[in-house]
C-alpha cells in the first residue's frame, strides 16, 4: 500500500468560517461538523479538518490540480476583492500567477493567515 494523506487539521479562529473560505476556495462543500471539526472534502482521500479550539496558527498547504480546477478557482478570486492572492511570497499579494515549470501557480492567503498554493505542473 502506497502512503495516501487522509486528513490534516488546519488551526483556525472560527472552523466554520474556515472551513467555508477553503471549500469556497476549491469549489467543494463543507460536510456536518464531526466532534470539534468542520471537515472540508477535498478529495476522495483527503479531507481538511477545521478547528477553533487553540486558535490560528497559519500554515502552507499546496496543492496540485488540473488547469480546469486552476481556472475555475482564479475566476472565483478575480470576483471577490477583498481575498489576497498573487503570484509567490517574493511578489506578495500581487493578484497574478506565476508560470513557475511552465504551468501556472496562485498563492492565496484566508482570513486567519493560511498560504494556499495552487499551481498545476509541480515547480
Amino acid at each position: 500500500m502506497s502512503v495516501v494523506l487522509n486528513h490534516t487539521i488546519v488551526p483556525v479562529t472560527d472552523k466554520s468560517a474556515g472551513a467555508r473560505f477553503f471549500a469556497d476556495l476549491l469549489g467543494v462543500r463543507v460536510r456536518e461538523e464531526t466532534g470539534p471539526f468542520a471537515p472540508v472534502q477535498v478529495n476522495a482521500d483527503l479531507t481538511f479538518d477545521f478547528d477553533d479550539r487553540h486558535g490560528a496558527q497559519p500554515g502552507h498547504y499546496a496543492f496540485l490540480v488540473d488547469d480546469d480546477t486552476f481556472d475555475a478557482v482564479l475566476e472565483r478570486l478575480r470576483r471577490d476583492p477583498a481575498i489576497e492572492y498573487g503570484s509567490g511570497p517574493e511578489h506578495g499579494w500581487d493578484r497574478q500567477i506565476n508560470h513557475l515549470a511552465g504551468g501556472r501557480g496562485v498563492y492565496v492567503r484566508d482570513p486567519d493567515g493560511h498560504s494556499y498554493e495552487l499551481f498545476t505542473t509541480v515547480p
